[in-house]
This record gives structure tokens, sequence and C-alpha cells, in this order.
């Protein structure tokens, strides 16, 4: 039986990752992958011509592709919410000679890695008492927020795309109050993006670094809020424990990042789990470990032991959305 190729891209607003897999009975097999800055190509079929190249595979032979896009997906098109990039399916077909090129949310696409994942690719924070047929909801925080749904159809699951990272963000304490505050007096609203992601841990580290007076408060490890880097170094920061400000930032963004897994948890009444990805979750992993996470995710009157019962697990492969695109691709 002769190979089948599948191409695969996870477009993000700050990296992007392509990869060939090999068609299988089961979990796609990866060929070759590669991570490009999204921002250093003005266009996808550039960047995958760039990487048949530099991986020597210009001459192989690829049966279908399928993207996933961070931003939503109209019919064959998708735009980036957070960078000018437009994805067109058929420009991408017609660039590589492929039959079809398929469009999906990004985590549309990183829900379909979670049916074949492995064990080693998750961490757990709570064991919960997962329901086998069971919807399973994802949510994932990194240059924005994404979440999306996996329903159980016909003896397989199918993900739903949605755009709940925009959703009004639901403050629930006074130092939650003070960050909806400013955010709506800086942009008019508050979105949920705007606490629970790289861009959330910047406008929090701003609240927490405010006097009551308007003031501002010195970062103790000195952090220049412009670096391209700033929401790492403030997270590093507060691991290490070098700045009370920084530490509080962080604190904060997982309270609401429980908070909001736990509101999608009960939107999707998610008894066969929650899975939690994106590029913040592993770099912040012993913070999500101390509790507060999943307090927040529970404290939800008066389903704390519904959702006290659905799995929590933090995805650790940094290429499951590349995974869940090519699953995607090897089922249709």
């Amino acid at each position: 039986m002769s190979m089948v190729n599948l191409l695969a891209a996870d477009v993000g607003g700050t990296t992007t990752r392509l990869g060939l897999f090999e068609k299988t009975p089961s979990r796609p097999k990866l060929v070759a992958s590669r991570e490009f800055t999204t921002l250093d190509f003005t266009d996808l079929p550039s960047m995958i011509a760039e990487f048949l190249r530099v991986e020597s595979l210009t001459d192989v032979s690829i049966a279908s592709a399928c993207v996933g896009v961070a931003g939503p997906v109209r019919g064959d098109i998708a735009t980036l919410t957070n960078i000018p990039w437009r994805v067109d399916g058929p420009e991408v077909a017609r660039a590589f000679g492929l039959s079809q090129v398929r469009l999906l949310n990004d985590l549309e696409a990183m829900a379909y890695a979670v049916p074949v994942l492995d064990a080693s690719e998750v961490h757990v924070l709570q064991q919960g008492e997962p329901a086998d047929t069971g919807n399973i909801a994802v949510i994932a925080a990194g240059t924005g927020l994404g979440e999306a749904l996996l329903h159980h159809v016909d003896g397989r699951y199918v993900a739903v795309a949605t755009e709940a990272g925009h959703a009004d963000f639901a403050a629930r304490t006074e130092r939650e109050i003070a960050v909806l505050r400013y955010l709506v007096g800086r942009h008019g609203r508050a979105q949920v993006e705007d606490v629970v992601s790289g861009r959330g841990l910047l406008h929090i580290h701003r609240v927490v670094h405010t006097a009551d007076s308007g003031e501002p408060l010195v970062c103790a490890a000195g952090i220049d809020l412009d670096a391209a880097d700033a929401p790492a170094l403030i997270s590093t920061a507060a691991l290490e424990r070098r700045c009370p400000g920084c530490v509080e930032t962080l604190d904060l963004l997982v309270d609401a990042y429980g908070a909001e897994a736990g509101n999608l948890a009960l939107r999707a009444i998610a008894t066969g789990g929650v899975f939690v990805g994106g590029g913040i979750a592993p770099k912040i992993l012993s913070a999500l470990r101390s509790g507060s996470f999943i307090s927040a995710f529970r404290a939800k009157a008066p389903f704390e032991s519904m959702l006290a019962a659905m799995p929590v697990k933090v995805i650790t492969n940094s290429g499951a959305g590349l995974l869940g695109a090519a699953n995607f691709c090897s089922r249709t």
C-alpha cells in the first residue's frame, strides 16, 4: 500500500507550525515538522514552500491538507484575529496542486487532537470521573484565548469552533473588578482574552503596579512592558518570586483562567473532560498545580460536585494543534 501524505498547519498570531504526516488507521504519524515566526512571511503559500524546501519535501506527493487558523473561518477563507494575515484555502490548493485544503479554527483543530493524545502528552490537574461519551471542552491561552467543544456524535467526536475568547470578561473579586475598570476605560469593554492571555498579563501587571492614587509602582523585576517577551518575563519573575506585584499578576491570571475554564465546562457540560492547551499553560504548570486554578474552576454553586467530577488536564504536547489538523485531515 502506498503512503498517503497529509499536510497540516497550525497558524498562530506569533508562531506557525507546519507538518507532513503519514495517514495511519489510528493516529497520523509525523514525518517532518518545523516552526516559523508567522510575520516573517507575507502569506501561507510562501511559508509552505519554504517548509517543503528546507525539509527536502518538494517532490513528495501530498494527498490533502488541513490548516488551523487563529481566527474565524468563513467558508474557504480565514482571517487571523491578532495579525493582518488572511488564509485562502483554494489559493493554497492551487499553489501546491492539492484537490482541497480544509480550514479550521485553531482551537477546533486542537480539539481534534484530544481523542488521540497519549497519557504522556497531558498533565492531570483533576482526575475526575470521565463519562465515556461525554462532551469535552478545550481552552487555550497564548497570544489570545481560544475555546472549542467536542461533541460525541455517532461514535466519534466532532469539534465545534467558538469565538468565546472575545466574550465579556466576568469579574468575580475586587481585584478583578479593578482590572475590568481599567480595560473598560482603555478599550470600551473587557474581553476574556484581555485578561486570560499573554496580553492579559500585561494588562493585569499595569493594574497591579498602579497605586490607588494613580501613581505607578515600581516593578521589582524591572520588566519593560514594551518588550516583545514581556509576558514571559512577568511569568518567570512571578514563578521565581522576584517581584510581589508579578506574583499577584500571575495569581490573578491563574484564577481568571480557572474561572473561565469552569464557565466553559458548564456551557459544554463537559463530563468527558476539560483540556487546557496553548503556549502559556505548560510554562506556568507549577502555578496551575497550586490549587487556585481548580478552586476557581469548581466555584460555581450549585454545580461544584459536577465540576469536581470533570477531568481537567493540561496538554503538554506543543504540537497538539498540528496533530489535530492532521487527524481531521485523515478522517475526511
